[in-house]
């Protein structure tokens, strides 16, 4: 991996990563914090590097790669998305850019089917009650407080039918769901058994859905994919689920369905303008929030500590990378 001139190459890592850094023969910088680098401090971070590893909030653009310089060969993020990366610049530069992909798919699918069960029966809200004062006063609860809603035998629309998806899914045999998706083109692993899925168009599966999953890539026609208009085509005792990325859903929108109980609620994940939540969200008692953490297991954050390390190492040795993305 070394250089002609016996320099190593420059890896900047972003982010402190979990797991085990491993890119033998490099000069291994990595930002030691959680937080992110300030924008006019990370372009002489990133100064000289061969490889640079991002966090799906650091905007790579023509900007850091000028920064970065010609040595830069490859952007390897730390995400199964990309829409941070201008892969278009990327490409343009003959720079290679990589993902994560298969590490994120088991702890996105847990965190969706955990804010899943937190809004059908209304954990949070319930949560907060108990410690508050107010339920030693109040004294056992009577049998028609804190209901939720049921999800056996209920309709599961994933909408993206990719890995996550599929993982999403799978967790709803247990409650003998019925799952419809959304995609571009068939998807025959959700139509097989297990699941037996049917797939719909957006709007059959807004209709007949009694919980909304979104696992789609965020691109120019899926932003505000799920609007005021394709809101008002959902139950009033439907859930929304955001685990992919913010801008898919319109969350001013969201925020004044939910407000008007026009759904019964939403689990989110990501959002518009992170690490800013819409306003009429924090208030909402039917929607539960978290701060992007869907991959968030150790075992699988590990992993992708790994996979980035992997595509980064095999770019520098001249060898295609497992998971390029250009």
């Amino acid at each position: 991996m070394l250089l002609p001139s016996d320099m190593p190459p420059i890896v900047a890592i972003c982010r402190k990563l979990p797991g085990v850094v491993d890119i033998p023969d490099a000069d291994v910088r990595m930002n030691p914090s959680e937080r992110a680098i300030p924008r006019e401090e990370l372009a002489a971070f990133v100064k000289g590097a061969a490889a640079i590893i991002t966090w799906v909030s650091e905007r790579v653009d023509d900007s850091l790669l000028d920064a970065a310089g010609p040595a830069l060969k490859v952007v390897a993020n730390f995400a199964v998305g990309t829409d941070n990366v201008d892969l278009a610049a990327c490409k343009r530069r003959g720079i290679i850019v990589t993902n994560t992909p298969d590490a994120v798919t088991e702890g996105t699918a847990d965190m969706a089917w955990a804010l899943l069960l937190a809004v059908a029966r209304r954990i949070v809200e319930a949560d907060r009650f108990a410690r508050s004062a107010d339920y030693p006063r109040m004294g056992p609860l009577g049998p028609n407080e804190f209901l939720g809603v049921d999800l056996s035998g209920r309709t599961l629309c994933i909408v993206g039918a990719g890995r996550i998806g599929f993982a999403m899914a799978l967790r709803s045999i247990g409650w003998g769901m019925r799952v419809i998706y959304v995609a571009r083109s068939r998807r025959w692993n959700f139509e097989i058994a297990p699941l037996a899925a049917r797939r719909v168009t957006l709007e059959e599966g807004l209709r007949e859905a009694d919980v909304v999953s979104i696992h789609t890539p965020l691109t120019p026609d899926t932003r505000h994919l799920i609007n005021a208009a394709n809101l008002s085509l959902m139950k009033s005792t439907a859930i929304l689920l955001n685990t992919a990325r913010g801008p898919i859903v319109d969350e001013a929108a969201l925020a004044a369905h939910l407000g008007a109980r026009k759904i019964w609620g939403a689990g989110l994940d990501v959002y518009e303008r992170e690490p800013i939540v819409h306003p009429d969200l924090l208030g909402l008692d039917n929607c539960t929030l978290a701060p992007h953490i869907a991959s968030g297991e150790a075992k699988y954050r590990a992993m992708m500590t790994e996979m980035a390390c992997a595509n980064a190492r095999a770019v520098l040795d001249g060898r295609e990378p497992p998971n390029r993305v250009v």
